[in-house]
């Protein structure tokens, strides 16, 4: 049965309590940035998509120079807090450390990320100010990872920003789309305020791009725009029984459970998640916190190809998850219009597509799940009407670019996922970095 407020409120806040604790003091942050051997052309700087200077915020943790530390940080990328709770470091910095060619652990970068970046929110401190007014003025849309990042280092530099946001609070995918283990509103919050804190930087809520604004209209009123809407529309199954209640998409699972509360979030006893990427593993974790008894998930390919990572794989497993491997769903089944069943077809892996990856081919072989919640995980689509509506040149829904940033449209820029498609935040960080650096040199 599909119902809410399984648990107690001491259950709820067990089960959502951070996954990775920060330093509970000094002295063990200060062991670990110990370690660090500050590698002459350090790989985890290499790999960070912000180019990050890991090796120098690890020193300047040893010398107690933590305000320099947040400085580095935040200087290549403003949104470090929260990238230090979310990046897959287990393939970016972490997994570049070079003790783990020493069969050691590597140096924990994302905590000691944290430690400095924490303190310097929580303490206010202004490591950043912005120069005087130039008089320009660039809008930004969305209020996600690449608008606060493109809003920030334009307001270091003079321009005014006017970021439009269609939800009631900022932070976008950080705020509404992510595992309420890894951040939580209240961290979101505090990061959006202390990057406006430096100032030249306004932002308009529950103002949808295509209903109260129009690219034109801020093409007319703003030196420049830059577009930072993301995705958001769920990928459809298209089978049978898809309407049935009891099916749900990830992104509006998550969504009501970040921006409602826990309690508030109905949940099944036997629930199915399709897809194994990012959003499907917070998903079905989630479910399985909120006091689901069953949590399979189905996945049409092999672990080899799984779009997560393995630490992600790994949560899942240790909630209680099951993993079904090469199987997609074949139709969802139901009683009195509320689903009761998930058929599934077995899958093989066929031939390598254009990019190497191998195809999944149902074969006549199926099976059956009992379930009374089925939540669809199977990727997410861009704004295509939106996008298209624009005159913006795009592929399939994702705004095309040129030279990291600039579209078709004179004066219009955009980053993020809504031209990627949906990668890391820190991806999306990056894009509006190279958003700002793009406008910048378009308006001077």
């Amino acid at each position: 049965m599909v119902k809410n407020n399984r648990l107690t409120e001491a259950e709820y806040q067990v089960n959502f309590s951070d996954i990775h604790p920060a330093y509970t003091n000094s002295n063990a942050a200060m062991v670990d940035a110990n370690r660090c051997l500050f590698c002459y052309d350090a790989p985890c700087t290499k790999v960070c998509p912000t180019s990050i200077d890991v090796p120098k915020f690890i020193k300047q943790i040893t010398t107690g120079n933590i305000k320099g530390s947040a400085h580095t940080i935040f200087n290549s990328n403003i949104l470090g807090a929260s990238c230090s709770k979310v990046c897959p470091v287990e393939k970016l910095c972490e997994g570049s450390c070079v003790f783990n060619l020493l069969d050691e652990a590597p140096i924990p970068i994302a905590l000691l990320q944290r430690y400095s970046t924490e303190k310097a929110i929580a303490a206010n401190w202004q490591l950043f100010t912005s120069k005087p007014s130039t008089g320009k003025k660039v809008a930004i849309v969305g209020a996600g990872p690449a608008g606060l990042s493109c809003a920030f280092n334009l307001s270091k530099e003079g321009v005014d920003v006017t970021i439009y946001e269609k939800e009631s609070k900022a932070g976008g995918l950080m705020t509404y789309g992510i595992a309420a283990y890894k951040v939580t509103p209240e961290s979101c919050e505090e990061e959006v305020n202390y990057i406006l804190s430096i100032g030249g930087i306004t932002i308009q809520y529950n103002t949808v791009l295509g209903k109260d604004i129009t690219i034109n209209e801020l093409q007319t009123e703003y030196d420049a725009v830059f577009l930072a809407f993301g995705v958001g529309l769920a990928r459809q199954l298209s089978v049978p029984g898809e309407s049935l209640e009891g099916v749900v998409d990830a992104i509006s699972f998550i969504y009501q459970l970040r921006s409602q509360g826990f309690s508030s979030v109905p949940v099944g006893d036997k629930v199915a998640v399709i897809g194994l990427g990012m959003t499907a593993i917070d998903a079905a974790t989630q479910a399985k916190r909120l006091g689901a008894k069953e949590v399979s998930i189905v996945y049409r390919r092999t672990q080899d190809e799984m779009p997560c990572t393995q630490v992600e794989l790994d949560i899942a497993k240790l909630d209680g998850c099951k993993i079904i491997w090469l199987a997609a769903p074949k139709e969802v089944l139901g009683v009195d219009g509320k689903v009761t069943q998930l058929v599934c077809n077995n899958m093989v892996l066929g031939e390598p597509d254009a990019s190497g990856r191998r195809s999944p081919v149902a074969t006549v072989e199926t099976f059956t799940l009992d379930v009374d919640m089925v939540i669809k995980a199977a990727g997410q689509m861009p704004f295509d009407t939106l996008v298209s509506g624009s005159n913006l040149n795009n592929k399939s829904g994702k705004i095309a670019i040129e030279d990291k940033a600039s579209t078709n449209l004179k004066g219009v820029f955009a980053g993020g996922d809504c031209v990627n498609g949906g990668k890391e935040v820190v991806d999306a960080v990056q894009a509006g970095k190279d958003g700002a650096k793009a406008i910048l040199n378009f308006l001077f």
